[in-house]
C-alpha cells in the first residue's frame, strides 16, 4: 500500500467567524442542502447568480468588505451555526440506514464505477442522464451511510456547452475547465507529489492523477491524464467525454476499468463490491483477474472468485448502444493482456466476443455479463428487453430466463425538489419525511396539504422559472452576437400563466422530439387559442457526432422561429443540470415521446413528478410502471405492428389527449381560481410516484438485491 494525503485548498481570505466557508466549499453536501447554498447567496445573490453557484469562485470574488458585513449580522450567523451544526452531525453520524439494517454488510467496500459524473453544473463532468443518475447514486448512498467510492475520469474541458445559432445549428464549444476553480482536492504521496496510478498499452506507459471530489461522506475518486510523464497525445486522453475517436475511446475505458482498480489498491481499499454502471467500465474484470493470476491462480480460478463481486448495470436497450471494438484493437492496445492471464489470443477475444454483419467484435456488454453475478436492467421493461437481447449468451435458456433482473431508477430528492415543496411538505407531512420519504404511507397524509397551499407554491415555482428564462436571455443579449428573433426563442415572451409543457433530453432521433410538432398548424392554434393558451420549452444537446441528432435540433428550432407561436415555442440552449431543475420545478406536464421500448427507465419525468408536474408519455421506460390513469397521462398504445404505425398511433394520441384532456382539465377553475381536479390528479401524481421512483428506494434494492449477495 502507498501512503497518500489529501490537502484541501484554503486560499479564501475569510473572517474568522464565517471562515469554515471555505470547507463547506470543498464538499458537495452543500449541493443538496438549500440552506447551505443561502449562505453564499444571502452574501451576494447577484454574483452568486452569475458565477454559475460555484462557491469557490464566489468566495474569492466576494469582496472582504461585504464578508465582514455578513459576520456582524446576528441572522446571518444564526443560519451560519445551523448549517454547520447540521454539516458535522451529518459527516459524524452513526446510526445511519445501513449500520441499523445492515451491520455486517457495512464493514465492506463498495467501488462504483461510472464513465461520467452528474453532481453540480460547476462540475460538467456528464453528458445526461446516465452521469446524473451516478451522481445521485452518491449522494443517497451518503444519505443512507453506505461504504460506497466512485471512480471516474477528470475531463479538462468537461462537456461541451452548446450554442444554438440563428439557424438552429448545434455549434460544440470545448471550454478548459480551471481546476482550482473546481471542488478538486488533489491526492499527494508521502513525499507530497501529485498521487499517481498507471496502466500500461503494449507500446507505452499512461499515467494518471488523482483527485478527490467530497459527496458529503462519499468519496469520488478522478483520473487526470494530463501529466508531464506522458505522451502529448495521451495528455489529451482525458480531456473530453466521449470521444469520438474509437482509439481515444478504448484507452480511456482501459484507464477507467484497469486503472480504477489499481486506484483502489493504491488507496488501500480492497472493495467487496465492484459495480460497473454501464460496460465503459468492464476491462476491470480483467484487471482483477490479472492479480490473483500473478498470484498463482488459474485464469479460471481468478475469473471465478472475482464474478460473484461484480455487479453490472446496463442502460441500454439496443445492441448498437453497447461501445464494441474490432479486434486490431484488441490487439493494439491489449495485446499484453492475454500472456499475463494466461490465454491465447483466441481465448482471451472470446471472453467478449460478439458477431457483427461487418465481423467480429469485442462487446462491453458481453464481457460484463458473462464475468457478473449481479446484471440488472433499470426498469421492469427494460430488464424484459434486456433478457432477449442478451438471450444468445444463455442459449440453452428461454428469454424470461436469462438472468438479468431489474432496478428501476430512482432520483435523489434533495437535489431535485425544490425548497418551497420542501417547507410545505415539512408542514404537512412531518418533520422526518425526508427520512420517510420512500415509505408510501407518508404519502397517503398528501391530501392534508391545502389545494391553495399546492397551488400557490407551484405558481411560484413557475414564475421562478420563468424570471430565470428572461434574465439568462438578457445576460445572453449584453453579450452580443444574439439575433432578436433568438431572444425571443430563447423564451423573452414565457407567460407563467399560461399552461408550459417542458421536453428536455438528449436529442436522439429515437426520442422524437419533434413528434408534437407533426402538425404545425394544429399545434399554432394550441399556442394561440384564446383564453386557453399553451407554452411549449424545449431543451437539449445532441452528441457532437450525431449529425441526425443536430438536424433534429434544427428542425424544432426552425418551428420556434416562427412569428405565429407568439414567443410560446421555446428552445433553450446549453441544457445542463441548473436548467433541468428550473424546468422540472416550473413545468406543468413534462412531456417525453421515446419509440418504444428504446427508452431503458428516464429520470427527469421523476424529478417534474416530485415537484408537482404531470407527466404526458409513451408508455416506456419507468413511466410504464408508474402510470395508473390517474397520475398522469399516456400516448398512443402498449404496443405497436411497426415504427411507421407507432408514430402514426402516437401523433393521434398525443394531439387527443392534449386537446381534449390536458388542456380543458388546466383551465379549469373554481370560484376561487384553483384547478381543482388538476391538483386532485397532482396529488395523486404525488402520492404514487414520488416514493417509488425515488434514489433513496433504489439504492435499498442495489443493497439487497445485488450488494449484500455479492459480498456472500
Amino acid at each position: 500500500m502507498t501512503h497518500f494525503k489529501t490537502k484541501t485548498p484554503n486560499n479564501f481570505d475569510l473572517p474568522r467567524r464565517i471562515n469554515r466557508l471555505g470547507e463547506l466549499a470543498y464538499n458537495l453536501w452543500w449541493t443538496w442542502q438549500p440552506q447551505a447554498q443561502r449562505l453564499f447567496s444571502r452574501i451576494d445573490n447577484e454574483l452568486w447568480e452569475r458565477l454559475a453557484h460555484n462557491p469557490i469562485l464566489f468566495l474569492r470574488e466576494m469582496g472582504r468588505s461585504s464578508m465582514n458585513e455578513a459576520a456582524q449580522k446576528s441572522d446571518y450567523l444564526a443560519n451560519y451555526d445551523q448549517v454547520f451544526a447540521e454539516f458535522d452531525a451529518y459527516m459524524a453520524k452513526k446510526g445511519t440506514w445501513c449500520d441499523k439494517n445492515h451491520p455486517d454488510f457495512c464493514k465492506n467496500q463498495i467501488a462504483y464505477f461510472s464513465m461520467e459524473f452528474g453532481l453540480h453544473e460547476t462540475l460538467p463532468i456528464y453528458s445526461g442522464g446516465l452521469g446524473v443518475l451516478a451522481g445521485d447514486h452518491l449522494k443517497e448512498a451518503s444519505d443512507l451511510g453506505l461504504p460506497l467510492m466512485g471512480i471516474g475520469l477528470l475531463y479538462a474541458e468537461g462537456y461541451f456547452s452548446q450554442r444554438i445559432s440563428e439557424t438552429g445549428w448545434q455549434d460544440a464549444l470545448n471550454n478548459p475547465l480551471d481546476f482550482d476553480a473546481l471542488p478538486l482536492i488533489p491526492i499527494f504521496n508521502e513525499e507530497g507529489e501529485p498521487f499517481t496510478v498507471s496502466v500500461e498499452f503494449p507500446d507505452r506507459r499512461v499515467s494518471a492523477r488523482l483527485w478527490e471530489v467530497r459527496v458529503g461522506r462519499t468519496p469520488l475518486y478522478l483520473m487526470d491524464s494530463d501529466v508531464p510523464e506522458n505522451a502529448p497525445e495521451d495528455r489529451q486522453l482525458t480531456s473530453r467525454l466521449y470521444w469520438s475517436d474509437i482509439n481515444f475511446r478504448i484507452a480511456q475505458e482501459v484507464l477507467l476499468g484497469v486503472g480504477g482498480v489499481r486506484v483502489m489498491r493504491a488507496l488501500g481499499h480492497n472493495p467487496s463490491v465492484w459495480h460497473m454502471n454501464e460496460g465503459h467500465a468492464a476491462f476491470q474484470i480483467l484487471e482483477r483477474a490479472r492479480e490473483l493470476v500473478a498470484e498463482g491462480k488459474t485464469f479460471a480460478e481468478a475469473i471465478e472468485e472475482t464474478r460473484v463481486n461484480n455487479v453490472f448495470t446496463t442502460h441500454t436497450p439496443v445492441p448498437a448502444g453497447n461501445d464494441e471494438f474490432p479486434l486490431w484493437m484488441i490487439d493494439k492496445y491489449l495485446a499484453a493482456y492475454w500472456t499475463e492471464l494466461g490465454l491465447s489470443r483466441d481465448e482471451f477475444v472470446s471472453l467478449a466476443r460478439n458477431q457483427q454483419p461487418w465481423g467480429e467484435t469485442f462487446s462491453m456488454g458481453v464481457l460484463a455479463l458473462r464475468h457478473s453475478d449481479g446484471r440488472n436492467g433499470v426498469s421492469e421493461l427494460h430488464g424484459r428487453v434486456a433478457r432477449k437481447m442478451w438471450n444468445f449468451l444463455w442459449e440453452d435458456r428461454k428469454p424470461e430466463d436469462v438472468p438479468i433482473g431489474y432496478v428501476t431508477n430512482g432520483v435523489h430528492a434533495s437535489t431535485w425538489l425544490a425548497r418551497r415543496l420542501g417547507v410545505l411538505y415539512q408542514k404537512y407531512l412531518g418533520a422526518d419525511w425526508l427520512e420517510r420519504l420512500d415509505d408510501p404511507r407518508l404519502w397517503d397524509q398528501i391530501d392534508q396539504v391545502p389545494d391553495t397551499a399546492l397551488w400557490e407554491v407551484r405558481m411560484h415555482l413557475k414564475r421562478k422559472m420563468v424570471f430565470y428564462m428572461m434574465e439568462r436571455t438578457r445576460r445572453r443579449w449584453m453579450k452580443g452576437g444574439f439575433h432578436p428573433v433568438q431572444a425571443i426563442a430563447s423564451g423573452a415572451l414565457l407567460d407563467p400563466y399560461v399552461l408550459t409543457i417542458g421536453f428536455a433530453r438528449r436529442f436522439a432521433t429515437y426520442k422524437r422530439a419533434n413528434l408534437i410538432l407533426s402538425d404545425l398548424d394544429r399545434v399554432l392554434g394550441l399556442l394561440n387559442e384564446p383564453n386557453q393558451p399553451l407554452q411549449i420549452i424545449f431543451a437539449g444537446k445532441a452528441h457532437p457526432a450525431d449529425e441526425p441528432g443536430k438536424e433534429l435540433i434544427q428542425e424544432v428550432y426552425r418551428a420556434v422561429k416562427k412569428a405565429e407561436t407568439g414567443g410560446r415555442l421555446v428552445f433553450l440552449e446549453d441544457y445542463d443540470m441548473n436548467v433541468a431543475r428550473y424546468l422540472v420545478q416550473g413545468v406543468d406536464v413534462w412531456l417525453n415521446t421515446p419509440r418504444r421500448p428504446n427508452e431503458a427507465s428516464g429520470t427527469s419525468g421523476m424529478k417534474a413528478a416530485m415537484n408537482g408536474a404531470l407527466n404526458f408519455s409513451v408508455l416506456d421506460g419507468w413511466w410504464r410502471e408508474a402510470y395508473n390513469g390517474h397520475n398522469g397521462w399516456a400516448i398512443g398504445d402498449d404496443v405497436a405492428p411497426d415504427t411507421e404505425s407507432q408514430d402514426e398511433n402516437d401523433i393521434k394520441s398525443l394531439y387527443a389527449t392534449l386537446e381534449n384532456e390536458i388542456i380543458p382539465l388546466y383551465y379549469e377553475r373554481n370560484a376561487e381560481g384553483i384547478p381543482v381536479q388538476w391538483i386532485k390528479m397532482m396529488k395523486n401524481n404525488l402520492r404514487t410516484i414520488t416514493p417509488q421512483f425515488s434514489m433513496r428506494r433504489m439504492v435499498k434494492e442495489y443493497v439487497e438485491n445485488l450488494y449484500i449477495p455479492a459480498v456472500k
